[in-house]
């Protein structure tokens, strides 16, 4: 009585719907898995140099030059469900003229396969660390690096989740002149 078409038609409709349950079922089962893990920032050097603000005429900016090591464990963040970490390290902090700065300063990328233990040493900032303006000078204590990664899955939301460890770095008073780092 039905035609081929018809047919087709409801056994798609039905795959597709076991598919969506399926895939529903394995986001479940690693949804609500603690994804945080101890993480070790030091800070080794720290250089500020006033620089010439290109994005207006006679400006002048903070660069703040960080050498740092990290190291963290990620083993326990994959399972099954997870296709690849992205981690960021970031910095926050406070001026007169911004209650609060986000700056991403090194990223990377852990494929599943990957050798998932972080041990980075005497790494230099991959990203310039700006200040629009001269927040950074003198600016004590108040610099927070941070490891945050995001979680990429399979099947299911991307968290965004932040190492449980971070350092904060205070900025020396006065200006860098030399060209060498």
């Amino acid at each position: 009585m039905n035609t081929v078409l018809t047919r087709a038609n409801s056994l798609f409709a039905f795959s597709l719907s076991v598919m969506a349950a399926l895939t529903f079922g394995c986001f479940i089962t690693t949804a609500f898995k603690e994804r945080t893990v101890p993480v070790s920032i030091a800070v080794s050097r720290v250089m500020l140099k006033n620089v010439e603000d290109f994005t207006g005429p006679g400006d002048r900016s903070d660069l703040g030059i960080i050498t740092f090591d990290i190291s963290a464990d990620l083993q326990s963040i994959f399972d099954w469900n997870v296709k690849q970490l992205f981690l960021y390290l970031s910095a926050e902090y406070s001026t007169k003229n911004n209650a609060l700065n986000q700056v991403v300063l090194w990223d990377k990328i852990i494929l599943r396969g990957d050798n998932p233990k972080l041990l980075l040493k005497d790494m230099k900032s991959k990203y310039f660390f700006f200040d629009d303006g001269n927040g950074l000078k003198g600016n004590q204590n108040n610099v927070t690096l941070t490891l945050s990664w995001n979680v990429v899955p399979n099947a299911g939301i991307l968290p965004l989740v932040t190492g449980a460890g971070h350092v904060s770095v205070p900025f020396p008073d006065t200006y860098k002149t030399a060209k060498s780092y």
